[in-house]
């Protein structure tokens, strides 16, 4: 058998820096530590940092007054940093960079008297935390098929912005169908899809190409783990979602000799190795492992003022 790796695959700095705020957070003002909703989508990095005193919340008024507040990775509404402030939390924000970037967008945009479509999947944690800026002027669409339905008040003044972590090939399909239908439609000034996201699914679609199953390393609540296993899918390959080598089945690989191995942007390389392991038992040792060419990112995003020195 021959594992073929993904580049690049795993952590994002988004991620990267959410964890760190965590840490130097712990290490700085001592556990325990609040963290609105779960830092990053995945169980393993969830549990390490429960296990070194960080408690997981979906409501601020679950941490007593006084208490640190952590916002997660994915972004909050305005209404729940004021619920905080009503408590009394203290907070730091771990919201992703490039998230925040939707939220300015959404207030701008707002704020100039346009109507907003998002697009992105109702109930995933970042689209609620972005319908929160303006929830008076957002509207949220799935697919190209609810952009057909969609009534809006004032097509003139109509703008768009995504989440971020959906696939590249079906927002553009929903954008695309929004231009036909309202011409005058205004674009934001960035792709919101993020560099991170748009660089795995690359990956996985040139992995695609050179396999015949792909295994993706995330967590089912991971919106760019799951793209990514739609993209493999699509390419005409078999392709499953693993949150850990365990849940890998022998009868996947009856007969296959090539096997792609990717991550979602939450998942630790720690779960990659031993999904290779697994992969070796399975093959009873006989098996090469190759990885795509480097593919180094080279983005950073700094930790908050009070915490740098953590770091």
């Amino acid at each position: 058998m021959r594992i073929r790796l993904a580049n690049p695959r795993g952590f994002c700095a988004g991620v990267d820096r959410a964890i760190e705020i965590v840490e130097a957070a712990l290490a700085r003002y001592g556990p325990p530590i609040y963290v609105r909703h779960e830092i990053v989508h995945n169980r393993h990095v969830v549990e390490a940092l429960r296990e070194k005193g960080a408690v997981f919340v979906d409501d601020p008024s679950e941490a007593p007054p006084g208490a640190l507040l952590i916002f997660s990775a994915h972004g909050v509404s305005p209404a729940v940093r004021e619920a905080a402030e009503r408590r009394g939390l203290r907070s730091l924000d771990a919201t992703c960079p490039l998230v925040t970037k939707v939220h300015v967008e959404a207030r701008r945009f707002a704020g100039s008297g346009h109507r907003i479509v998002l697009v992105g999947h109702a109930g995933h944690v970042e689209v609620e935390g972005t319908l929160g800026q303006a929830p008076d002027h957002m509207q949220l669409v799935e697919s190209a098929a609810d952009v057909e339905r969609l009534e809006v008040a004032e097509p003139v003044r109509l703008a768009v912005l995504t989440q971020t972590t959906l696939s590249v090939d079906d927002t553009r399909e929903v954008i695309e169908a929004l231009q036909r239908r309202f011409p005058a439609v205004e674009l934001p000034r960035k792709d919101d899809i993020c560099y991170a996201t748009q660089n795995r699914q690359n990956a996985v679609k040139a992995l695609a190409r050179e396999v015949e199953l792909v295994l993706v390393v995330g967590a089912p609540e991971s919106s760019n783990s799951n793209r990514l296993v739609e993209i493999a899918r699509k390419t005409g390959v078999t392709a499953h979602l693993v949150q850990n080598a365990d849940e890998i089945r022998p009868e996947w690989l009856a007969g296959v000799h090539d096997v792609g191995v990717t991550a979602g942007a939450s998942a630790p390389e720690v779960l990659v190795e031993a999904v290779i392991d697994r992969l070796r038992t399975l093959a009873d040792g006989e098996c090469t492992v190759e990885s795509q060419p480097a593919a180094p990112e080279g983005v950073v995003f700094q930790l908050p003022p009070e915490l740098r020195s953590e770091a």
